[in-house]
């Protein structure tokens, strides 16, 4: 094995860009709290894996007769590493549609202002937004689709993709992720309309008990009732929930997968 990386150590550190670029954007695995070695370790191991069940002939036009010292090679390693930006930064995306839903739930309910720092998306998030996003991460987890990323669309993108490409399949690849901040705001609206469209029947239907009896102080007491009612929603829509998020990350990887092929059958 280690015989084999010597001799292909070009194609080595070239996937090891990629795989470490795209760790490092990912969620859970982008958090401060998680060690540094081992995500070189991983991405060194996912390297070693592509590198034993994939054919290189490809990049092996592309490097210079320097091999590792030709200003060739680096700039195809910085171009390796711009595709794992991307491919992270799309999975973000999907999960950020998510955490977006719940802040707009929290807006709705009155808790905007319970904002804390969110480690998993590395911004200050509302409660609501953290707890979606948690459970969208457990899906992810839960569903294999972290295995079906590096050992499917990782693997795809290797023989579709190199840094080459991004020149040839820029404009395809710039429409891709702005339909995907698209999607991020459709996905987010879809999952919290059913409970922002039930908390704005619960405020004007108090609002006009509070025109009709003013003395009652309804407006007051709206507010914990949105409270228990969202609960209430969010744990009867919970089943349906984890559904959407799981059919959210299936398209947005057959999407992933459709680029990939389109920009192989271009270049092609």
């Amino acid at each position: 094995m280690l015989d084999k990386i010597l001799l292909q150590s070009p194609i080595y550190l070239l996937l090891f860009a990629r795989a470490f670029t795209l760790l490092m954007t990912l969620p859970l695995f982008s958090m401060r709290s998680t060690p540094r070695i081992a995500k070189v370790a991983l991405a060194g191991y996912i390297a070693c894996f592509i590198l034993n069940t994939n054919d290189f002939s490809n990049y092996m036009s592309y490097l210079g007769p320097d091999g590792v010292t030709s200003m060739q090679f680096f700039l195809l390693l910085i171009g390796e590493a711009l595709i794992g930006l991307i491919m992270g930064f799309f999975v973000t995306i999907i999960f950020s549609s998510f955490s977006s839903a719940g802040q707009f739930i929290a807006f709705q309910m009155g808790l905007g202002a319970a904002s804390a720092y969110d480690s998993l998306s590395q911004v200050e998030n509302p409660l609501m937004g953290q707890f979606f996003n948690l459970v969208a991460m457990l899906i992810f987890m839960q569903t294999n689709w972290f295995q079906k990323l590096f050992l499917k669309a990782f693997s795809s993108s290797i023989e579709a993709l190199n840094a080459f490409s991004l020149v040839y399949a820029r404009e395809s690849i710039v429409k891709f992720l702005l339909k995907g901040l698209t999607n991020l705001f459709s996905d987010a609206l879809i999952i919290a309309l059913p409970i922002m469209g039930t908390l704005m029947l619960i405020t004007l239907c108090t609002g006009l008990l509070t025109k009709a009896a003013p003395q009652m102080n309804l407006l007051s007491e709206g507010f914990p009732i949105m409270i228990i009612v969202s609960f209430y929603l969010i744990a009867t829509l919970i089943p349906q929930l984890t559904n959407f998020f799981s059919r959210a990350f299936e398209s947005g990887f057959a999407e992933l997968q459709e680029l990939f092929t389109q920009i192989s059958g271009g270049i092609e």
